[in-house]
């Protein structure tokens, strides 16, 4: 399976300068924040394929024009191509502005996600726009990363966490990729292309614990 990630800079080379076939082979596209709706709406009719999206923390406009055609993403656990995807858009609370929380309410919009976690039986991919504390942030008060996310990990342990926010071109020399336990940290601004095996079937847990009592009733 290929995945389009996209965040944070629109990329000529999948806009500007587009050729038609380029998205021909993905399957599909999540978007970890700060892009402009009509690029989102543009790979949309371009590709043909699904596009999630987090919000990002300069995405104000989002919330009387959302990217038309687009699902969101944030709070939500979706299953797709038997992928478990769970988004956490917005950065750590530096100003008034939008899409910003400090680091108790991103701990509760966690808490508010593991039912939903539970039932699908673990998160496979989990999409934000800020990164962990400690794994792909900075030290400014705009780029620290949430401790809520390394809690996540340690809980369910993702196979990947693909954010955005911190731009290799503002000069934070961050490696594209760090690993953290058992979950790949993905540092996804421009654009970039994840192939990863969709994992095997697993029943809902509603289903397992039938089982268990008719197994050991």
């Amino acid at each position: 399976m290929r995945i389009l990630l996209i965040a944070d800079e629109e990329a000529p080379y999948l806009w500007d300068y587009y050729q038609p076939g380029r998205l021909d082979n993905i399957d599909f596209i999540l978007s970890c924040g700060d892009l402009k709706q009509e690029y989102l709406e543009f790979l949309l009719t371009m590709s043909c394929r699904p596009l999630y999206y987090v919000c990002g923390n300069h995405d104000k406009g989002y919330v009387n024009f959302p990217p038309e055609g687009c699902e969101p993403l944030d709070d939500r656990l979706v299953t797709v191509n038997g992928l478990r995807i769970l988004g956490l858009g917005g950065c750590i609370r530096y100003n008034p502005g939008p899409f910003q929380y400090t680091e108790k309410e991103m701990q509760t919009r966690v808490r508010r996600l593991q039912r939903a976690i539970r039932r699908a039986g673990g998160v496979d991919i989990v999409v934000t726009h800020a990164p962990p504390r400690g794994y792909g942030d900075a030290e400014d008060n705009a780029h620290r990363g949430f401790e809520a996310f390394l809690t996540l990990m340690d809980a369910w342990k993702p196979r990947y966490l693909l954010h955005g926010h911190v731009h290799q071109s503002y000069g934070h020399n961050l490696p594209r990729q760090i690993q953290y336990g058992d979950t790949t940290v993905m540092n996804c601004v421009g654009w970039q292309i994840l192939e990863i095996d969709a994992p095997p079937p697993c029943p809902p847990q509603g289903f397992l614990a039938r089982l268990r009592s008719r197994l050991h009733g």
